[in-house]
């Protein structure tokens, strides 16, 4: 994200200090290097910003009976109810939450915000099956 970040505000420069040193004046038609400026400043600012929000708003939420993930600019929201299971994979380190239409999503956060997680989840709807797959091997595939 900052490497995009660094990028974007990279291209911004190079593309300001060719518009100022080159402008239009060398262009034989200057629709062309406005165009391209234009395009330039748009797509280096979008990149910025789309970063930026991503990192400022990415989250997962439990609000009451919804339950949402933000990632920037896209927001879903679930139905807490609609919430079979969450599995968490001791292998992968992340959460698998399990709706009613065997739809998932795959939660990733710090392993120690786990516990805070699976117990809002459960508040919100004690009816929610929490198991963990464990990094052991069950006795049928050691042999």
């Amino acid at each position: 994200m900052y490497v995009a970040l660094a990028l974007g505000a990279a291209g911004f420069t190079v593309n300001l200090v060719y518009c100022i040193l080159e402008g239009t004046a060398n262009a034989a038609d200057p629709v062309y290097p406005i165009l391209q400026y234009s395009l330039m400043f748009f797509v280096t600012v979008a990149l910025v910003v789309i970063i930026l929000s991503v990192l400022i708003n990415s989250a997962y939420v439990i609000d009451g009976k919804k339950f949402k993930t933000c990632f920037g600019f896209i927001v879903s929201k679930y139905d807490i109810d609609e919430i079979v299971s969450v599995t968490l994979d001791r292998k992968t380190d992340k959460l698998a939450v399990t709706f009613a239409n065997d739809s998932f999503i795959v939660i990733v956060v710090r392993q120690d915000w786990y516990d805070d997680f699976i117990k809002a989840l459960l508040e919100a709807n004690p009816k929610i099956e929490y198991t963990i797959n464990s990094l052991e091997k069950p006795e049928d595939e050691k042999k």
